[in-house]
C-alpha cells in the first residue's frame, strides 16, 4: 500500500508552491509572519503595562501605535481616513527608503563585482605591463619588484584571461611580499585592443608579452602584438615591448607587430646555445644566472666625463667596485672593444656593478702584480664527446650550438626514444651518414652518433662509456601526438636517478647540463652542488625583465648569447696568473686585457660544492687578493675574430647603426 506523505511535507509543498508564484506572495507572508509576531507582543506589553488605558479600546489604540511604530507604518489614531493616511504616507516612505538603499547596494555589488572581474582602467605611468599568463609570469613579476625596490613608486600590471583573484592569489603565493611595488591584475583577453587599454600600456615605461604555455602561444603572442598596435591606432607602440616566440616561424610576423622600439626574443634558440655553451663549460649556467636576476651585480651604463680621451685598457682598472666589460657609443653597446680604444665625450661605459648608482672611479692600476701574470698557453684542440640524453624540438639547435666550436674529430652521441634517421638529419642538416652517423651541417669536422634507446632505463646507459665524456646534456622529452600527456620533467628526473646510480658504480661525478621545464622541480632534481640547469622559461623570463628595465641591454645580450660573437668563458685561472700565489684581482684584469678579454669574475674550485654560490664570486673589488689554484676558474668576456665587433646570429634583436 502507498504510503501518504506526512503533514509536514504537505505543509512544506504548500508552502514552497506558495512562494514560487513571485515576489506578491514573498511580501504577503512578509507581512502576515511580521503581524503574527508584532501584534500579539505588543498586546502583551499594553496590558502587562502599570500605566495602560483603562478602556478597551483604549488599549487597542496602544497595541496599533506600537504595532505602527515598530513597522514604521505612522501609528496614528482617529478616524478611518486619517488612519489610512498615516499608513499611505509610511508606506511611500518605506517605498522610497527600501528603493533608495536597494539601489546603493547594487551598483556597490556591480562595482565590487567589477573590480573583482578587473575591468577597471587604470591611471597610472611609468607602470611596466604583463600581457598574458604562463610559469614565466612569476620569474618577470619578481625580478620587476626587486628592481623597484630601490623606487619610490612602482607599479606592476597584469593582464590575462585569467580570474582576477585567482591570479592574485598565485602571484601573492610564488613571488611573495612585494615591498614599495604595487601589484595590480586585470582580466581579459590580451588580444582584445579594448580591455588590452585597460592598463593604459601608452603611459607605461615598457610592455612585455609572454608566451602563453599552449601550443599556438607564438600565435597569441602576435595577436597580443597587433592589440598594442591597434591600441595605438595602427602606428608604432610608443612605448618598448618586449616578446618572445619558441617557433622562428612567427619571428619575423612578432618583429613586425612589435614596430621599431619592439624586442623580440627567439627563446629555443637562446636556451639552446645557452645549453651548448654549458655543455663546453660546465658551471657558465651559474654566471649567466647570476648576472640576469636582479639580486647580484647587473650591466649598467655609467658615464664619467673625466675617463674621456683615455683608452678603454685603462678604464678596465678605473673602478674598484665595477667591471667594465664595453661601451655604448651612439646609443650603440660594443662589448670587449680594442684595448687602445679611446674614450669619446659622448661615450658611456658599460659596466656590471651592484646599482646604477655604485660605479666609483679609483685607481687599481698600483694593486697590479706583474710578476705573478701567467705567460700565453697554447690552446687545447683536443677533440671533445658529448652525450646527449633524451630528444626534443630545442635538441637539432643544441647539437649544431656544441658543433659549431668544437674542435676537428669531436663526437656528439645522442641517445634517445627517437627514429634514428630523424637525429641524424637534424644533425646534418638533412643529410644523413652512413652507419648510424651524420656530420655536423654547418660545414664543422664533428660526428653526431644516433643511439635509439630509453634513457629511463639502467640498462640503456650502462652499455655506455660514460667516463670517455667530457660533458652529459639531458633534454627533457616532449608529449608526442596521440600519447596521454606526461608531468613534466618526469622523464629528465627519472634519467638523472639513473646517472647518479651510474655515478656511484664508477666512482666518476659527470658534468651534467640538465633542461627543466619547471622551476619547481628544480630542487627535486638528484644534482651535485652547483650543477648546470637551464630552466627556459625562467631563463627567458630574467631576459625579459632586464631587457624591458634597460633597453640597450637587448645587444648586450644579442652579443653574449650569440653563436660567434663575445660570449660569457669560464677559463683556467693559470692562463691569467701563476697559481700557487696570492695575488690581488686587479692582476687578474691586466692578465685578461692583455689577452684581449675584460675579467669579470672568478670560480673557485675549493668551494664549487658549497651552496648558494658555489664558489662563484662576479664582480668582485678589484683589492681583493687570494691565493689562486689550478682549478680555480676565470669569468671573462671575450670573442673570437674580430673583438667588439656586434655581429650578427644572436638573439633576433634590432640593430642600429652607430652615429659617424
Amino acid at each position: 500500500m502507498e504510503q501518504r506523505p506526512g503533514a509536514g511535507a504537505r505543509a512544506r509543498y504548500w508552502f514552497d508552491t506558495t512562494l514560487a508564484r513571485g515576489t506578491s506572495a514573498l511580501v504577503g507572508w512578509l507581512v502576515l509572519v511580521c503581524l503574527a509576531v508584532v501584534v500579539p507582543t505588543s498586546a502583551a506589553l499594553v496590558w502587562t503595562s502599570g500605566h495602560a488605558p483603562a478602556t478597551f479600546s483604549g488599549k487597542v489604540a496602544a497595541i496599533w501605535r506600537l504595532t505602527g511604530e515598530t513597522m514604521r507604518l505612522g501609528g496614528t489614531t482617529g478616524s478611518p481616513a486619517r488612519v489610512a493616511l498615516s499608513v499611505l504616507l509610511a508606506l511611500v516612505a518605506l517605498v522610497y527608503v527600501s528603493t533608495l538603499v536597494g539601489l546603493i547596494t547594487t551598483g556597490l555589488t556591480e562595482r565590487l563585482i567589477a573590480l573583482r572581474r578587473g575591468r577597471s582602467t587604470l591611471l597610472e605611468r611609468g607602470h611596466v605591463v604583463v600581457l598574458g599568463w604562463s610559469e614565466q609570469v612569476f620569474t618577470v613579476v619578481g625580478e620587476l619588484v626587486a628592481a623597484g625596490a630601490n623606487q619610490r613608486r612602482s607599479a606592476v600590471a597584469v593582464l590575462a584571461d585569467r580570474d582576477k583573484t585567482a591570479m592574485e592569489e598565485s602571484l601573492q603565493s610564488k613571488v611573495g611580499p612585494t615591498g614599495r611595488t604595487r601589484l595590480i591584475c586585470r582580466s581579459g583577453p590580451s588580444a582584445d585592443p579594448a580591455v588590452l587599454a585597460l592598463t593604459s600600456p601608452a603611459t607605461a615605461d615598457a610592455v612585455i608579452v609572454l608566451p602563453p604555455d599552449a601550443s599556438r602561444g607564438d600565435a597569441d603572442v602576435v595577436k597580443a602584438l597587433l592589440a598594442l598596435r591597434a591600441t595605438a591606432h595602427g602606428g608604432d607602440v610608443p612605448v618598448p615591448v618586449v616578446a618572445a616566440v619558441r617557433d622562428s616561424g612567427y619571428l619575423l610576423a612578432a618583429r613586425l607587430a612589435a614596430g621599431s622600439r619592439g624586442v623580440v626574443l627567439e627563446s629555443d634558440t637562446v636556451t639552446a646555445r645557452l645549453i651548448a655553451q654549458a655543455a663546453r663549460r660546465p658551471g657558465l649556467s651559474l654566471v649567466h644566472r647570476d648576472l640576469l636576476d636582479f639580486a647580484g651585480d647587473e650591466f649598467y651604463p655609467t658615464a664619467h666625463p673625466s675617463l674621456a680621451g683615455r683608452e678603454f685598457g685603462e678604464a678596465l682598472l678605473s673602478y674598484g667596485n665595477a667591471s667594465a666589460v664595453g661601451l655604448i657609443r651612439g646609443g650603440v653597446p660594443w662589448l670587449n672593444p680594442p684595448a687602445r680604444t679611446v674614450l669619446e665625450p659622448d661615450d658611456q661605459l658599460l659596466v656590471i656593478a651592484a646599482d646604477d648608482d655604485t660605479a666609483e672611479l679609483a685607481d687599481c692600476a698600483p694593486l697590479v702584480d706583474r710578476r705573478l701574470v701567467a705567460g700565453p698557453r697554447p690552446p687545447g684542440t683536443r677533440p671533445e664527446r658529448l652525450l646527449v640524453l633524451g630528444w626534443n624540438r630545442r635538441a637539432p639547435l643544441v647539437l649544431r650550438e656544441w658543433g659549431r666550436n668544437a674542435p676537428p674529430g669531436s663526437v656528439a652521441d645522442v641517445v634517445a626514444d627517437e627514429d634514428e634517421a630523424t637525429v641524424r638529419a637534424a644533425c646534418d642538416g638533412g643529410d644523413s651518414g652512413e652507419g648510424g652517423e651524420g656530420g655536423g651541417g654547418d660545414g664543422s669536422d664533428w660526428t653526431c652518433v644516433a643511439l635509439r634507446g630509453d634513457t629511463t632505463r639502467p640498462e640503456t646507459l650502462a652499455g655506455l662509456d660514460l667516463a670517455s665524456y667530457e660533458s652529459v646534456v639531458v633534454l627533457g622529452q616532449e608529449p608526442r601526438a596521440g600519447e596521454p600527456p606526461e608531468e613534466p620533467d618526469t622523464r629528465t628526473l627519472v634519467t638523472l636517478l639513473v646517472l647518479r646510480h651510474l655515478e656511484r658504480r664508477t666512482g666518476r661525478e659527470l658534468p651534467v647540463v640538465t633542461e627543466l621545464t619547471d622551476d619547481g622541480n628544480r630542487p627535486l632534481a638528484p644534482l651535485g652542488p652547483g650543477a648546470d640547469v637551464i630552466i627556459s622559461g625562467k631563463l627567458i623570463g630574467l631576459l625579459m625583465a632586464q631587457i624591458s628595465q634597460n633597453h640597450h641591454l637587448a645587444a648586450v645580450f644579442d652579443e653574449l648569447f650569440s653563436a660567434g660573437g663575445t660570449q660569457l668563458h669560464l677559463r683556467s685561472a693559470a692562463d691569467y696568473v701563476v697559481t700557487g700565489h696570492e695575488t690581488s684581482f686587479a692582476t687578474v684584469v691586466a692578465a685578461a686585457r692583455d689577452r684581449g678579454e675584460c675579467a669579470i669574475g672568478y670560480r673557485s674550485h675549493a668551494e664549487a660544492h658549497r651552496a648558494p654560490g658555489h664558489g662563484l664570486r662576479l664582480n668582485p673589488p678589484k683589492a681583493d687578493r687570494r691565493r689562486w689554484s689550478e682549478g680555480d676558474e676565470v669569468v671573462v668576456v671575450a670573442g673570437e675574430g674580430r673583438r667588439g665587433a656586434v655581429r650578427s646570429g644572436g638573439l633576433p634583436l634590432p640593430r642600429r647603426t652607430p652615429r659617424g
